[in-house]
């Protein structure tokens, strides 16, 4: 393709005819002044000045073709890094050339001068060329631009004006560049121009690459079909667009949509809508793409779409505090930028010594996640025993070694490990039912990635560690009394919801204070953990309870009648008086228990209500404990029948 059409350069043969007429005529006349002799004697100066003429000439068209040929080059040059920066914004590298097609088309049938339409098809190239002033992270953002992103990509217009009023072309080129994004109705920029105010030429650009550009699949929205992009253009006439160049355009379309099928520039666009006579014999599309050197551009819009995926990475890693979102994230960008069926992130537990599947998704991920992998078992095994990138093993020793079966037959696998410093977190490793193996390239990008992961995903553990610690009693490793908050919360807004109570139950440790004066308070602290398991399994799993403060729990029963509370009492009360924690030989610790309940919506509506209502009735029941039992007693020896070890208390029912 070239901005201008390429000369035919010939020798004109109307020139050579003049120069024989005038060295006839000119020999006629010397023959009627002077005779023949003077005519011959004449012959010798009319070929030197002939041969002199035509040397000069051919030298003349010599450096004509030399200066057209440069010119070629240039726009050629020029051809390409507009093409190139078009790639950087993840555009096709089809886009200009679509733009140049249909700009020129448009400016002939305005019957625009020539200037122009050469002005056009430079404008084509390079109308985007300012975007070199525009981050990448802004041009292909995933999502809508905020105000002040939106502020930094309108300077591209302005920039693009600048760098090329350096160029000096001999045609308007600059007016199409800065002012391609007005608008009709004066609500554009840079300038705000109105109506005919715009350049013609601009006004053609705005349209045309509009509507290109809205059918190719960006970063941030899918491309649209040629209908939808039609419709597009015809609502924006009069506001956003010139009206007349919007209906010219559009009348005209099948055929610039068919010279660009001819010549195979129709790649990444939508055009399974379009008319069936506008699409060129496969034959002819085939041959014109397969000669067409597109694959660089590709890889310039790879490596550009490689560093913004990786930017968007970290942004969005440093944005959550999660372990699921980052397992979430990771699995997602990963998928962006190397292909796979199925993926898991194994997270390692230095307690177990094993790491399981925090996350597994695609083909047979149900097997992965029933994965326990030790270092140096199986493939990912072995990334997390050598904290090195295993990428040559095959898959099936991933559960050869690990003892699991998968139905899904991978082909080859990648495994990554993740650590932090010292610290092993993890690995992240991918199967693929298809790839034969994962290149180098490949593994470099997942190297990184999961550089940037091992921060986040460090961070997240430490902040989940920390969360937990937060919420949770380090003796019993129960919730604590801020758990219990953060729960109740929940609960009423679920039975707000369901327009069903929950109940809200206190259960207090009888003499315990006798346990920890007596056997001090590492038993007294065994005691209650011991107690906290057997309350624990007497609930449901989707029970809450809490140590509240000292000897004190708290529990939560959704969907709880009156009659389910006495029966959970009595089972509770059961359980903690037959326990005994020994001691020493023949001597046992024993406590009692005493629980009160109250109800959401009829003791109260907020938690310190709750709970005081069920304490108050927790120590009516102490009470009755007292009342009918033995009368308090100290540390004793037990009756014969007894134990003789045993500490014997006086709220055992």
């Amino acid at each position: 393709m070239q901005l201008i059409p390429r000369p035919e350069y010939k020798q004109s043969p109307r020139l050579y005819w003049y120069v024989i007429v005038v060295a006839g005529m000119s020999v006629f006349v010397w023959v009627l002044q002077g005779g023949f002799a003077y005519a011959l004697l004449s012959l010798p100066v009319v070929a030197v000045t002939f041969w002199t003429y035509r040397l000069c000439y051919e030298s003349v068209n010599a450096k004509t073709r030399e200066t057209e040929e440069i010119s070629r080059l240039h726009l050629a040059i020029v051809e390409a890094l507009a093409t190139a920066i078009d790639a950087k914004d993840q555009t096709s590298h089809c886009h200009v050339r679509r733009v140049e097609i249909y700009t020129e088309g448009v400016g002939r049938l305005l019957g625009l001068p020539e200037n122009e339409l050469s002005a056009l098809r430079a404008g084509a190239l390079l109308h985007d060329v300012g975007k070199l002033a525009v981050p990448s992270h802004i041009l292909n953002k995933p999502g809508s631009l905020t105000p002040a992103e939106f502020e930094k990509t309108k300077i591209h217009t302005t920039v693009g004006a600048e760098i090329l009023s350096r160029v000096n072309f001999p045609y308007p080129v600059v007016p199409i560049v800065k002012h391609h994004h007005e608008r009709w109705d004066g609500c554009g920029y840079p300038d705000g121009l109105k109506g005919e105010q715009i350049p013609v030429t601009a006004r053609i650009m705005a349209v045309v690459d509009c509507f290109d550009s809205i059918r190719e699949d960006r970063p941030f929205r899918p491309g649209m079909s040629r209908e939808a992009a039609i419709s597009l253009l015809r609502k924006g006439a009069g506001t956003h667009f010139d009206p007349n160049i919007v209906e010219l355009f559009v009348d005209n379309l099948a055929k610039f949509e068919r010279d660009i099928a001819n010549r195979g520039l129709d790649a990444h666009i939508h055009v399974s809508d379009a008319p069936a006579h506008i699409a060129p014999a496969k034959d002819e599309v085939a041959h014109t793409r397969d000669n067409t050197p597109f694959a660089v551009y590709d890889e310039i819009r790879n490596a550009h779409g490689e560093g913004y995926a990786l930017y968007d990475i970290a942004r969005r890693f440093s944005s959550s505090l999660e372990v699921e979102n980052i397992l979430t994230v990771l699995v997602d960008k990963v998928g962006q930028l190397v292909p796979f069926d199925a993926c898991a992130v194994y997270l390692y537990d230095e307690m177990k010594g094993y790491a399981s599947a925090g996350l597994a998704v695609g083909e047979g991920a149900g097997a992965l996640r029933e994965l326990c992998i030790a270092p140096g078992e199986g493939v990912t095994g072995f990334a997390l025993a050598n904290r090195r990138p295993v990428n040559h093993l095959h898959p099936s020793l991933e559960f050869d070694q690990a003892g699991a079966k998968s139905k899904t037959k991978y082909r080859s696998m990648a495994s990554l490990p993740i650590f932090k410093d010292e610290t092993l977190l993890g690995a992240l490793t991918l199967y693929s039912l298809t790839v034969r193996e994962y290149t180098d390239n490949q593994i470099r990008l997942l190297e990184t990635i999961t550089r940037l992961a091992s921060d986040a995903l460090a961070n997240a553990m430490h902040h989940a560690e920390a969360e937990s610690n937060a919420l949770t009693d380090p003796l019993t490793g129960l919730p604590n009394a801020r758990g219990l908050h953060i729960r109740f919360d929940q609960e009423v807004a679920r039975a707000c919801r369901n327009d069903r109570p929950f109940q809200v139950i206190m259960l207090d440790l009888d003499d315990f204070k006798i346990v920890n004066d007596t056997f001090g308070h590492k038993i007294g602290d065994r005691m209650l953990r011991e107690v906290a398991g057997l309350i624990q399994n007497q609930l449901r799993e989707y029970d809450f309870l809490a140590r509240y403060a000292g000897d004190e729990f708290v529990a939560l029963l959704p969907d709880f009648t009156v009659s389910q509370v006495d029966e959970l009492r009595d089972r509770i009360e059961r359980v903690v008086r037959a326990f005994s924690l020994k001691v020493r030989a023949k001597t046992h610790a024993r406590v009692g228990i005493s629980i009160g309940s109250s109800v959401f919506g009829v003791d109260g509506e907020t938690i310190d209500q709750l709970v005081i209502a069920a304490d108050q009735a927790m120590y009516r029941n102490k009470s009755a404990h007292k009342t009918g039992g033995l009368p308090p007693s100290k540390v004793a020896e037990a009756p014969a029948s007894a134990d003789p070890g045993d500490l014997i208390t006086t709220a055992i029912n």
